[in-house]
């Protein structure tokens, strides 16, 4: 079947939700609980009140929480293996159909088997990737720096080549992503050694130092150069991008985030770009939220990113 891009088609994708409800790489409970608290605020809904054709896939299935220290610097690999690798199944199959997946975290080790997935794709169809990584964390840590053992903070180390066989190669080509292809914005908390790595790697980090000196719209605009009609822009939204004062329901929380303004104009640019062609909404964890507060603010500003505007000029 053709994809979107090969029928000229960006302006009304047909949308896949896929639900990952495990939060087998965090430190936290409650990520499992995020899919479905997006659906609760009303997502598919939203969507389609745009003009979308959205079709919930329901969740995947996984191995249960063992809740286990680390083992040779990593906690449930295994379990961490299979759940990414049900995911990248699931984001291959609507790609395959032409669909936009969005994968509904579930916390952010899944975008190993997400974004691995998007970037198999692009290789298969000659696609250029561009991923935007919101997110508070770099997400860059090692078995060998992590102080935690936490999965979800190495997705992206894992996806530039850094880390156990199990998810280097989980979608085949290892590195699956090149640091060029990775534009990391809103970042605030980095652990002293995955800085150093970071550096090494050469990521194009658009910290919130940098945000509050430029402003959020040469950030994005910065971000989004050279994102062209070749592009697949793959979008891995961490909710904890956002700043706590108003999306506390996560599990890691760090001060001095985007405020709902700057998150907005983040969102519309994308839109803008016409380009977004996969998405992860990850972190979410109702077990910190107040009513569902933070899942009804994804759900606004995942609306924002398929075209709802505050523009008021013609």
């Amino acid at each position: 079947m053709q994809s979107r891009r090969d029928r000229g088609d960006l302006s009304l994708p047909h949308i896949s939700l896929i639900g990952a409800p495990t939060d087998i790489g965090a430190g936290h409970r409650g990520a499992s609980m995020g899919p479905e608290a997006l659906r609760v605020a009303g997502l598919a809904e939203a969507l389609r009140a745009r003009g979308l054709e959205v079709a919930d896939r329901g969740n995947l299935a996984g191995p249960v929480n063992p809740w286990l220290p680390p083992e040779d610097g990593y906690r449930h690999l295994a379990q961490v293996e299979a759940w990414n690798r049900s995911v990248a199944d699931a984001v291959d199959a609507e790609l395959a159909q032409g669909r936009l997946p969005v994968l509904l975290g579930g916390d952010h080790s899944l975008a190993i088997g997400s974004i691995g997935a998007v970037a198999r794709h692009c290789r298969r169809h000659h696609h250029r990737l561009v991923v935007l990584w919101l997110d508070a964390h770099a997400d860059f840590n090692t078995h060998r720096i992590t102080p935690s053992g936490n999965i979800h903070g190495m997705p992206v180390a894992c996806l530039c080549g850094q880390g156990p066989h199990e998810l280097t190669t989980l979608t085949g080509a290892s590195p699956a992503l090149h640091a060029e292809e990775i534009r990391q914005i809103g970042i605030r908390s980095v652990d002293p050694g995955e800085r150093r790595l970071v550096h090494e790697a050469g990521l194009a980090i658009y910290d919130m130092r940098y945000v509050d000196e430029v402003g959020m719209r040469r950030v994005m605009e910065e971000a989004l150069s050279g994102v062209d009609a070749a592009t697949h822009l793959h979008v891995s939204f961490d909710v904890d991008f956002l700043d706590p004062g108003i999306a506390p329901g996560v599990g890691t929380t760090v001060q001095g985030g985007p405020n709902y303004r700057e998150a907005q104009l983040v969102m519309e640019m994308i839109a803008d770009s016409g380009r977004l062609s996969s998405l992860d909404i990850m972190e979410l964890n109702p077990a910190f939220d107040d009513h569902n507060r933070t899942a009804r603010l994804a759900v606004d500003l995942v609306e924002s990113l398929f075209g709802k505007s505050t523009l008021m000029r013609g």
